[in-house]
C-alpha cells in the first residue's frame, strides 16, 4: 500500500467516524477502551488492575486541579496561561517554607493551614501576573498573549531557579535555588491493604480534598453572583460592559481562582512524592494538565475533571508496562482526541467571525 493509499483510508475512516452520533462515538471509544484494559487484566492480573487505578485516581486528583485553573483562563479571555504550571510550582514551594516554619514551632494542623495559605500567596501571585502581564493585551491579538504567557513561564521558572548565594538582598530571600528539597511531613503516612491493594491516607486525602475543591467551585461558578459574571463575561464580554459589569475584577477573580486551585494541587504533589526537585518541577504537570484539559474540552469544567480522571489513569497504567511509555501517552491520546473528536470529549463546536 502507498503513502497515498494509506492516507485516502485513514481520511475515509475517520470521515466514517464523524457520520456516527454522538452515542455512538461514545460506544465506539469505550469498546476500545475496555479492550484494552481486558488485554491489562489478563497480563498483569486483577490486583495488579486495581492498584494502579487506585493511584490513577490520585493521579488524576492532581492533574484536574491544574486542568480547572487553565479551563477557567480558556474559558473566560480565550488564553492559554503556559504559566499555570509554574504557579503549581510556586504553591509547591511556598507549603514547603510554611509547612518547615509549622512544624518547628508545633502548630497544630499545620497541613490545613499550609494549604489555606498556599493557594491565598499562589492566588495574589497569579492575580499580579494577570494585572501586569496579561490586561494590557486584553484586546490585543491572541497572539501577543500567548508569546507572553511563555515568557512569564520562562521567566518563573529561571528566577525561582538561581541561587540565594549568588544574587543579592533582598531578592536572595525569594529565589529557591536548583535544589532538591524533602518535603516535611505534615500528614504522618499510613498504608492500608484492603484485598491486596495497597492505599495510604495520604492518597486518600488527595482525593477527597479534590473533590471538596470541584464541588465548592461548580457552587461558586452555579450559585454565587460572581460565578454569574464569569460565566456572562465568557459568554459576551462587550454585553457585559453595557450591562455594567466590571470585566477587568471579573477576569482577575478567575486567574485567582485557578491558580489557588494550582497551589492546592502543588501541596498535595508535594506532599504525595515527599521532595521538590527543583523550580522546573511545574513542567510535566502542567503539560499533562493541559492536555487533560484540552482531552475534555477546553473551557468546560466538567470536560477538564473528565478528561484529568482519564489522563492519570492512562499514564498510571502505561507507567506499570514501561516509564518511557507513561511519559508518551499523554500525546498519543491528545493526537487521537484530535483527530476524531477535536472539540474534546465535552466540548462544543463554536464558529467564530473572521
Amino acid at each position: 500500500m502507498t503513502k497515498k493509499q494509506l492516507s485516502d483510508s485513514i481520511n475515509n475512516n475517520i470521515l466514517t467516524y464523524n457520520k456516527l452520533t454522538n452515542w455512538k462515538k461514545y460506544v465506539f471509544i469505550s469498546v476500545i477502551i475496555l479492550f484494552f484494559l481486558f488485554l491489562y487484566v489478563l497480563s498483569f492480573g486483577i490486583k495488579v488492575f486495581l492498584q494502579q487505578l487506585v493511584n490513577g485516581i490520585q493521579l488524576g486528583s492532581i492533574y484536574a486541579l491544574i486542568a480547572l485553573g487553565y479551563t477557567m483562563v480558556y474559558g473566560i479571555v480565550k488564553l492559554i496561561n503556559f504559566a499555570h504550571g509554574d504557579l503549581f510550582m510556586f504553591g509547591a514551594y511556598i507549603s514547603y517554607f510554611l509547612g518547615n516554619y509549622f512544624i518547628a514551632h508545633n502548630f497544630h494542623y499545620s497541613f490545613i493551614i499550609v494549604l489555606i495559605f498556599s493557594m491565598a500567596f499562589t492566588a495574589l501571585l497569579g492575580m499580579t501576573i494577570e494585572r501586569i502581564a496579561y490586561k494590557p493585551l486584553r484586546f490585543k491579538p491572541r497572539l501577543a498573549a500567548l508569546i507572553t504567557a511563555l515568557g512569564v513561564s520562562l521567566f518563573l521558572e529561571n528566577f525561582f531557579a538561581l541561587s540565594p548565594e549568588n544574587i543579592p538582598f533582598p531578592l536572595n530571600k525569594i529565589v529557591f535555588g536548583p535544589r532538591f528539597l524533602p518535603f516535611p511531613a505534615l500528614i504522618s503516612d499510613k498504608t492500608y491493604n484492603l484485598a491486596g491493594i495497597s492505599i495510604n491516607n495520604i492518597k486518600i486525602l488527595n482525593i477527597i480534598i479534590t473533590v471538596i475543591l470541584m464541588i465548592l467551585l461548580q457552587y461558586i461558578v452555579k450559585k454565587t453572583m460572581i460565578g454569574k459574571a464569569m460565566r456572562a463575561v465568557a459568554f459576551h464580554k462587550d454585553a457585559c460592559l453595557m450591562m455594567g459589569i466590571n470585566i477587568n475584577k471579573i477576569i482577575t477573580i478567575t486567574f485567582g481562582i485557578g491558580t489557588s486551585l494550582a497551589a492546592a494541587a502543588g501541596t498535595l504533589f508535594a506532599l504525595t512524592y515527599g521532595q521538590l526537585q527543583s523550580p522546573y518541577l511545574g513542567i510535566w504537570p502542567g503539560l499533562k494538565a493541559f492536555i487533560a484539559a484540552v482531552l475534555g474540552g477546553i473551557g468546560s469544567i466538567p470536560g477538564a475533571m473528565l478528561g484529568s480522571y482519564v489522563m492519570g489513569i492512562s499514564e498510571t497504567f502505561a507507567t506499570s508496562i514501561n516509564s518511557n511509555f507513561g511519559y508518551g501517552i499523554a500525546f498519543v491520546i491528545l493526537i487521537v482526541v484530535l483527530i476524531f473528536k477535536p472539540a474534546g470529549l465535552l466540548g462544543k463546536f463554536t464558529k467564530e467571525k473572521v
